[in-house]
Protein backbone atom coordinates (compact mmCIF):
# COMPACT_ATOMS: atom_id res chain seq x y z
CA UNK A 1 0.00 0.00 0.00
CA UNK A 2 1.21 3.29 -0.87
CA UNK A 3 1.36 6.09 1.85
CA UNK A 4 1.73 9.44 2.12
CA UNK A 5 4.15 10.60 5.37
CA UNK A 6 2.60 13.34 7.05
CA UNK A 7 5.52 12.99 10.16
CA UNK A 8 8.87 12.11 9.90
CA UNK A 9 8.95 8.64 10.79
CA UNK A 10 11.98 6.83 11.83
CA UNK A 11 13.37 3.98 9.29
CA UNK A 12 10.39 4.76 7.19
CA UNK A 13 10.82 7.72 5.62
CA UNK A 14 10.65 11.91 6.12
CA UNK A 15 7.76 14.15 5.78
CA UNK A 16 6.41 14.62 2.31
CA UNK A 17 7.68 11.83 1.07
CA UNK A 18 5.41 8.79 -0.34
CA UNK A 19 6.30 5.27 0.66
CA UNK A 20 5.25 1.57 -0.08
CA UNK A 21 4.20 -0.07 3.31
CA UNK A 22 2.32 -3.22 4.25
CA UNK A 23 -1.17 -2.74 4.42
CA UNK A 24 -1.95 -3.79 8.12
CA UNK A 25 0.97 -1.33 9.48
CA UNK A 26 -0.47 1.29 7.11
CA UNK A 27 -4.26 0.33 8.77
CA UNK A 28 -3.18 -0.40 11.84
CA UNK A 29 -0.10 2.17 12.93
CA UNK A 30 0.39 5.02 10.40
CA UNK A 31 -3.09 6.03 9.24
CA UNK A 32 -4.77 6.00 13.21
CA UNK A 33 -2.16 7.71 14.58
CA UNK A 34 -2.33 10.51 11.57
CA UNK A 35 1.46 10.25 10.45
CA UNK A 36 0.05 9.20 7.40
CA UNK A 37 -2.38 9.37 4.70
CA UNK A 38 -3.17 7.06 1.53
CA UNK A 39 -1.50 8.39 -1.40
CA UNK A 40 -4.50 9.56 -4.03
CA UNK A 41 -4.28 12.51 -5.84
CA UNK A 42 -6.18 14.93 -3.70
CA UNK A 43 -4.19 13.63 -0.83
CA UNK A 44 -1.00 14.64 -2.59
CA UNK A 45 -1.64 18.37 -2.88
CA UNK A 46 -2.92 18.51 0.75
CA UNK A 47 0.13 17.08 1.78
CA UNK A 48 1.93 19.48 -0.68
CA UNK A 49 0.92 22.53 0.96
CA UNK A 50 1.04 21.67 4.27
CA UNK A 51 4.84 21.05 3.21
CA UNK A 52 5.22 24.69 1.76
CA UNK A 53 3.39 25.95 4.72
CA UNK A 54 5.85 23.93 6.77
CA UNK A 55 8.98 25.28 4.92
CA UNK A 56 8.27 28.87 5.19
CA UNK A 57 7.16 28.45 8.77
CA UNK A 58 11.05 27.13 9.27
CA UNK A 59 12.67 29.54 7.67
CA UNK A 60 10.72 32.72 8.99
CA UNK A 61 11.94 30.62 12.67
CA UNK A 62 15.39 30.54 11.33
CA UNK A 63 15.73 34.29 10.25
CA UNK A 64 14.65 35.07 13.43
CA UNK A 65 16.77 33.01 15.28
CA UNK A 66 19.91 34.44 12.91
CA UNK A 67 18.88 37.94 14.50
CA UNK A 68 19.05 36.81 17.71
CA UNK A 69 21.75 35.06 17.47
CA UNK A 70 23.51 38.37 16.48
CA UNK A 71 22.03 40.33 19.24
CA UNK A 72 23.42 37.44 21.50
CA UNK A 73 26.48 37.26 20.15
CA UNK A 74 27.70 41.01 21.13
CA UNK A 75 26.51 40.33 25.08
CA UNK A 76 28.95 39.91 27.79
CA UNK A 77 27.52 38.60 31.00
CA UNK A 78 29.38 38.30 34.43
CA UNK A 79 28.90 35.89 37.18
CA UNK A 80 29.99 36.82 40.81
CA UNK A 81 30.59 33.14 42.14
CA UNK A 82 32.00 32.73 45.94
CA UNK A 83 35.66 30.97 45.16
CA UNK A 84 37.93 29.25 47.15
CA UNK A 85 42.25 30.06 47.43
CA UNK A 86 42.89 28.49 44.11
CA UNK A 87 40.12 30.36 42.23
CA UNK A 88 37.76 27.17 42.24
CA UNK A 89 34.26 28.33 42.66
CA UNK A 90 32.66 26.51 45.76
CA UNK A 91 29.55 25.77 43.92
CA UNK A 92 28.88 25.93 40.11
CA UNK A 93 27.26 27.96 37.33
CA UNK A 94 24.88 25.84 35.38
CA UNK A 95 22.75 26.23 32.35
CA UNK A 96 19.99 27.59 34.92
CA UNK A 97 22.12 30.22 36.30
CA UNK A 98 22.94 31.42 32.78
CA UNK A 99 19.06 31.29 31.77
CA UNK A 100 18.72 33.57 34.94
CA UNK A 101 21.60 36.25 33.54
CA UNK A 102 20.42 36.18 30.49
CA UNK A 103 16.97 36.95 31.70
CA UNK A 104 18.09 40.15 33.18
CA UNK A 105 19.51 41.40 30.28
CA UNK A 106 15.91 41.15 28.68
CA UNK A 107 15.83 37.39 26.80
CA UNK A 108 13.98 34.79 27.49
CA UNK A 109 15.95 31.07 26.55
CA UNK A 110 15.12 28.02 27.67
CA UNK A 111 17.91 26.47 30.07
CA UNK A 112 17.23 23.43 27.69
CA UNK A 113 19.11 25.37 24.50
CA UNK A 114 22.29 26.69 26.90
CA UNK A 115 24.70 23.84 25.60
CA UNK A 116 27.39 23.14 28.33
CA UNK A 117 29.40 20.21 28.51
CA UNK A 118 29.62 20.08 32.34
CA UNK A 119 28.92 22.66 34.82
CA UNK A 120 31.33 25.42 35.13
CA UNK A 121 33.93 25.43 38.09
CA UNK A 122 36.13 27.79 37.56
CA UNK A 123 37.00 31.56 37.59
CA UNK A 124 37.92 33.46 34.16
CA UNK A 125 36.02 34.01 30.90
CA UNK A 126 34.14 31.61 29.53
CA UNK A 127 32.36 31.18 25.87
CA UNK A 128 29.07 29.69 26.07
CA UNK A 129 27.06 28.06 23.33
CA UNK A 130 23.18 28.84 22.82
CA UNK A 131 21.22 26.45 20.17
CA UNK A 132 18.39 28.90 19.50
CA UNK A 133 17.28 26.43 16.05
CA UNK A 134 18.50 23.37 14.34
CA UNK A 135 20.85 25.47 12.38
CA UNK A 136 21.71 28.39 14.08
CA UNK A 137 23.87 28.18 17.20
CA UNK A 138 24.94 32.18 19.23
CA UNK A 139 27.55 32.07 21.17
CA UNK A 140 27.94 34.36 24.76
CA UNK A 141 30.98 35.18 26.55
CA UNK A 142 30.80 34.84 30.16
CA UNK A 143 32.93 36.42 33.04
CA UNK A 144 33.06 34.50 36.10
CA UNK A 145 34.35 36.69 38.96
CA UNK A 146 35.47 36.23 42.78
CA UNK A 147 33.16 37.67 45.05
CA UNK A 148 35.15 40.41 47.72
CA UNK A 149 34.37 39.10 51.32
CA UNK A 150 33.10 42.03 52.95
CA UNK A 151 35.70 43.18 56.37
Amino acid sequence: MDVILREDVDKLGQRGQVVKVASGYARNFLLPKKLAVAANESNKKIVAQERDAALRREAKDKASAEELAKLLGALKLTSVQKAGESDVLFGSVTAKDIADLLEKQGYQIDRKKIQLDAPIKTLGEHKIAIKLHREVTAEVSLSVNKEEEAQ
